[in-house]
């Protein structure tokens, strides 16, 4: 058996503590050194995994020998010149949480590293590794005889609360279709196999932290929206977005429909959130509807109970280290790579433009690259 592969963890608030819990049930992998500035975070951490080196900086971890690959889970504003320091001093195969980078300038210096870059680069879209979801994108073009018409339904609860309030504003998070719906964007070029040419979109802050303020300031994260994206293959798509909905059944509704029918994907919210009186949480769900011979076939999609108790992405994020850690060891291609999630960061700020200024963005790609 080969060697574990060893983890250094640059930032270990919420989303970083879910990579590290998950990264513990892979069998062949183990956290060696983490960075966590946030005191109480630190502890978490510590106390998640004890044999870890708690670093004192994003240095320490990058260049401690015994580190294999390394995992970015810091607040979005840091990605980017933390992604460029490790280029610069030691390019390990790197996992990066989205969204890549929240400026186009960062977005610019980072398609750079497409062509440079000598280890493997995959950008978290834990999304994609949802069981449910996964089994939806295998069966959408069989099952619609080729998509015309694609819409995610996202319904869930409010941002939740992160150190210093970073994900509260636009400045630190890249706003809210950056880092929410940059998930939801990737899909959508995953699914249609397809690049927006058109993006449109309608949102703002209706009923979320309008009573918050910090520092003096109050949040500017819109907490709702549409987004309406044509695509060159003549397919369009739809997301919608409504953050205070968290009383939902199921958080994430995905729906494609095409010449031959339609196939729908139901996916529940984090398991920890479901409300007790109600019993067990609702199972995933995948429908597939044919025009002719009508009638709806429904399969369950359960997922893994300790996958679910790691963290509050339905075990996502375990199938995601699973393949990474592949790639790490050479055994498989990187799957999410550092175009798919510059890709996904541009058409989340064409829809954050389209909507402040109430304009349709052509060709949102290029506009995402030149500001």
């Amino acid at each position: 058996m080969d060697k574990p592969v060893s983890y250094g963890v640059i930032g270990c608030g919420m989303m970083g503590q879910e990579h590290v819990r998950n990264i513990a049930l892979l069998g062949d992998a183990q956290v060696m050194s983490i960075f966590e500035p946030d005191p109480a975070m630190a502890t978490i951490a510590a106390g998640l995994v004890p044999g870890a080196t708690m670093a004192a900086s994003p240095m320490q971890v990058m260049t401690d020998p015994r580190v294999d690959c390394l995992l970015i889970a810091s607040p979005n504003h840091l990605h980017a010149a933390q992604l460029r320091e490790i280029a610069a001093t030691r390019p390990l195969p790197v996992l990066i949480e989205k969204p890549l980078f929240i400026d186009t300038a960062d977005g610019t210096s980072l398609q750079c590293l497409t062509e440079t870059y000598p280890a493997p680069i995959w950008v978290a879209m834990e999304y994609r590794y949802m069981p449910p979801v996964a089994r939806f994108i295998a069966q959408a073009e069989a099952a619609t005889g080729g998509i015309r018409m694609l819409t995610i339904r996202e319904h869930r609860y409010p941002f939740l609360d992160k150190v210093g309030a970073w994900n509260r504003f636009n400045a630190t998070s890249g706003g809210t279709f950056v880092e929410k719906c940059c998930h939801f964007f990737d899909l959508m070029r995953l699914i249609l196999r397809s690049e927006p040419v058109r993006v449109m979109a309608s949102a703002g802050q209706a009923v979320n932290h309008k009573d918050e303020h910090y520092d003096g300031r109050a949040p500017d994260i819109w907490d709702n929206g549409y987004v309406i994206v044509d695509f060159a293959s003549g397919a369009r798509a739809m997301l919608e977005l409504c953050m205070f909905a968290e009383g939902s059944r199921y958080q994430e509704e995905i729906t494609a429909v095409g010449a031959d029918g339609k196939i729908e994907c139901l996916v529940p919210g984090p398991a920890r959130f479901w409300p007790a009186h109600l019993g067990e949480p609702p199972s995933p769900q995948v429908i597939v509807s044919p025009r002719h011979n009508p009638g709806p076939r429904l399969v369950e999609v359960p997922v893994d109970p300790t996958l679910l108790a790691a963290g509050d992405h339905n075990g996502s994020t375990f199938y995601q280290h699973r393949k990474f850690v592949d790639a790490v060891r050479g055994n498989a291609p990187v799957e999410v790579s550092l175009d798919d999630g510059w890709k996904a960061v541009a058409m989340g700020m064409a829809a954050q433009r389209s909507a402040r200024e109430g304009i349709t963005v052509c060709d949102p790609l290029r506009v995402a690259a030149t500001g």
